[in-house]
């Protein structure tokens, strides 16, 4: 069957993306020269992007997409990515017992470094069978999925940026799109500008601290791995402890950065710009410092008083119990509230209210335009203002109460997107978590509740740890391929925001 030709331009397009995506694949050859670690997967794989991508650019035609073939572009590239991403997992494992040479564990890290979800199915000695080429890779997938892949190719790609506002729209995650400029290919450039520079920033600070004696063991590897997975909010490391093999003052730097990562970024460059001022009159970013900081001095309290025990790093003494009750609940807070999904402690230990607090702070998001996961806080405000209209006009029926945000008026459209947005959100979130729980009692795995409702909303909300096996310290190694592939989709689905993904799988999208 042929291919139609309004779909030929977005499979072209695929082509073009696989075909750049051979560049980066360049740093962790260049690593595996530094650390001597084989060449081959890398080599094989960049082989393997290139011919794929001409081969798929070859049915190129006018490339001028309109908002179906875009929304298919988009969905398609991030799928084909994540599977091209996996290529080096399993290569660098053949004839290994690498838990990465199976190819549904390698397409599952790799989705989950791509949609910077940070789900793993590496445990402590797993993480120590890799080289440093391979999870410097690792790492990698997350700060080019962060920004987004196909931003950036607006970013520099003449014939994508054609169709770039559609294209960003599809992908960017938040309700809406705020152009910076009047082309959409400069503010794409603004947009990856503004997040390199904070990625160069925490890099050298990280580096910083180990010239300085403060960080004995953050290297120039350690820095750069976490300055690739800190800013686009993933939370892969290299360590086996995560954040808490490091310094005090490294966790204390992590969480400025990561509560930066939450933010609109397009508020970064109005502050650049001298406009300042959109900063204290933004309502979103409002809530979400509002909802940080509440959550965190809450946690902080409830460690301190001994609500929430068993924090690692306390070990009943009282010196410095305040300090580090502080720095265990900011970090955690903003680790999950952004969806970086970092660790300092293992808080599957911890009691539940402390549980609570933290799966609240999952189910809230970061801010639209960020790299943030989740259901954002922008939905959240306009979900909250829809339900308080509604108990108004219960009582008052002939009031016409518009919903705002920051003096503006909200259209009606755009609050029943958001509406129709969070509802499946939650719903797709339950039968997953029904699923997952289902599917491991099929093979006889002990998957409590708990821990199936953590592991769905984990990957759909671009988590990545959960409680129980699946905490900052587990690894989802131990679910059926079927529930690792359902979580494939999840992660899929979380970073694309949903619609992109979903319409491919209605008969209208594919009717002229």
């Amino acid at each position: 069957m042929r291919l139609r030709t309004d779909w030929r331009a977005s499979f072209a397009l695929v082509g073009t993306v696989l075909k750049y995506l051979s560049v980066p694949l360049v740093i962790p050859i260049v690593v595996a020269l530094i650390y001597g670690d084989p060449l081959f997967p890398f080599i094989a794989t960049i082989a393997l992007t290139i011919t794929v991508g001409y081969g798929l650019e070859q049915l190129e035609v006018e490339p001028n997409l309109q908002i179906r073939e875009a929304m298919l572009f988009v969905a398609i590239s991030w799928l084909a990515v994540a599977a091209v991403g996996a290529v080096p997992y399993v290569l660098a494992g053949w004839g290994t017992e690498s838990t990465l040479a199976d190819p549904v564990n390698a397409l599952f890290e790799s989705m989950s470094g791509f949609t910077t979800t940070g789900a793993t199915v590496l445990g402590e000695i797993s993480l120590e069978r890799h080289s440093h080429a391979v999870m410097m890779w690792r790492q990698l997938t997350q700060w080019l999925g962060g920004m987004g892949i196909i931003v950036l190719m607006v970013a520099i790609l003449p014939e994508v940026a054609v169709s770039g506002a559609q294209l960003i729209e599809s992908e960017a995650p938040g309700p809406e799109l705020q152009k910076l400029t009047p082309r959409i290919a400069e503010t794409a450039r603004i947009l990856w500008l503004v997040y390199f520079a904070f990625t160069a920033v925490y890099i050298a600070l990280l580096y910083g601290f180990h010239l300085a004696g403060m960080a004995p063991n953050m290297g120039l590897y350690n820095a750069i791995a976490h300055g690739f997975t800190t800013l686009p909010t993933g939370g892969f490391s290299p360590e086996a402890d995560s954040v808490a093999a490091f310094s005090a003052i490294v966790q204390w730097t992590a969480i400025p950065f990561m509560i930066i990562a939450g933010t609109n970024f397009a508020l970064f460059w109005h502050v650049f710009s001298g406009e300042g001022h959109r900063f204290v009159r933004n309502s979103e970013f409002r809530a979400y410092i509002a909802a940080i900081a509440g959550l965190t001095v809450l946690l902080a309290g409830m460690l301190y008083s001994g609500t929430a025990p068993a924090l690692a790093g306390l070990g009943g003494v009282t010196e410095g119990v305040l300090e580090n009750s502080l720095r265990q609940s900011a970090f955690q807070i903003a680790s999950l509230l952004t969806s970086t999904g970092y660790a300092t402690s293992d808080f599957v230990e911890w009691s539940s209210t402390g549980k609570i607090v933290l799966l609240f702070a999952m189910l809230v998001g970061g801010s639209a335009g960020s790299t943030g996961g989740g259901v954002k806080v922008v939905r959240w405000l306009i979900v909250l203002k829809v339900l308080r209209r509604e108990l108004f006009t219960a009582s008052h029926p002939e009031v016409v109460r518009p919903i705002r945000l920051g003096g503006n008026v909200v259209d009606e459209d755009a609050i029943r997107g958001v509406l129709g947005f969070t509802f499946m959100y939650l719903f797709i979130f339950a039968i997953a978590t029904l699923f997952l729980a289902l599917d491991a009692s099929r093979i006889g795995y002990t998957l409590t509740p708990l821990e199936a409702f953590s592991a769905s909303l984990a990957t759909i909300g671009n988590i990545g740890p959960g409680f129980g096996s699946v905490g900052p310290y587990g690894s989802y190694f131990l679910f059926p391929d079927s529930s690792k592939l359902v979580m494939v989709f999840l992660m899929w689905i979380g970073r694309l925001e949903i619609i992109p993904v979903l319409v491919l799988f209605t008969g209208s999208f594919w009717k002229r």
